[in-house]
């Protein structure tokens, strides 16, 4: 099972109090200076998504049959869980892609325990499908991606990652306060090892948006060495997960693995 958001579980009322003030001070630790994050403007952009079930119904997304059919991994957001992913799911299906959950829930940040059953299920999808696996992963679950990609190489085919935040400072968000109060820890210590620096070892491919409001267009971009490519859209964070121009792209990525 996921980590959960559960501040009652094995505590008692003293340590429920004593761990939800530790958790709140992590919230209201300092923002570094150095650390741009997106306008309160892009951030107040993300509430068009409110629109988007009034919207779907009449968005019709063309879409041709995949060159060669994948199986493919979605890995959610921070705090979203995978339904949240289920219109893109169907829109890479319609074009015969094999597309799975991550089969974790809810991301609320990674633990050993549920990083292990991620990589449990990324091998299963292997050995099932016999096939390397496409993972797509939006904002942190793309930095889940590409430690699995570190750990993984002979079995995945591509990363692609979604406004995730892998370059620069973890902080340049406007979603660490949060982070860091949810998940327990700071946004630069996880407690899982992980690569902080360079590229997998598989094709890496960074979809950015400017228009992003939560995390730093520079920070989701990365650089050369940390990606192969960077590609811009003009959609919003919440976006990734539903715009006809990622889907296209993500169509694009998958033919060209």
């Amino acid at each position: 099972m996921a980590s959960r958001f559960n501040l009652t579980q094995n505590f008692n009322v003293a340590e429920r109090r004593q761990e939800f003030v530790r958790r709140l001070e992590l919230a209201r630790e300092p923002h570094p200076e150095d650390a741009r994050r997106p306008h309160w403007r892009l951030l107040l952009g993300e509430l068009s998504a409110l629109l988007e079930p009034f919207i779907r119904p009449f968005r019709r997304i063309a879409i041709a049959p995949a060159a060669t059919p994948r199986t493919v991994m979605l890995l959610p957001g921070f705090a979203t869980h995978p339904v949240r992913m289920r219109y893109l799911a169907r829109q890479l299906e319609r074009a015969g892609h094999r597309v799975k959950r991550w089969g974790l829930g809810f991301n609320f940040g990674p633990t050993p325990e549920n990083f292990e059953q991620l990589e449990a299920r990324l091998l299963h999808l292997h050995q099932r499908h016999g096939e390397k696996v496409v993972l797509i992963g939006w904002s942190l679950g793309g930095l889940f991606a590409r430690e699995l990609a570190w750990r993984h190489p002979h079995i995945v085919a591509k990363v692609v990652t979604m406004g995730s935040p892998f370059s620069g400072n973890p902080r340049a968000n406007n979603a660490w306060r949060a982070y860091q109060f949810i998940a327990g820890h700071r946004v630069e210590t996880p407690p899982v090892e992980v690569h902080t620096s360079g590229k997998p070892p598989v094709p890496t491919v960074a979809l950015w948006s400017p228009r992003d409001g939560v995390i730093h267009p520079r920070c989701a971009a990365g650089f050369e060495n940390e990606r192969d490519r960077a590609i811009a859209l003009r959609c919003s964070h919440l976006g990734f997960s539903y715009a006809p121009e990622v889907v296209h792209t993500l169509l694009t990525e998958l033919d060209h693995c």
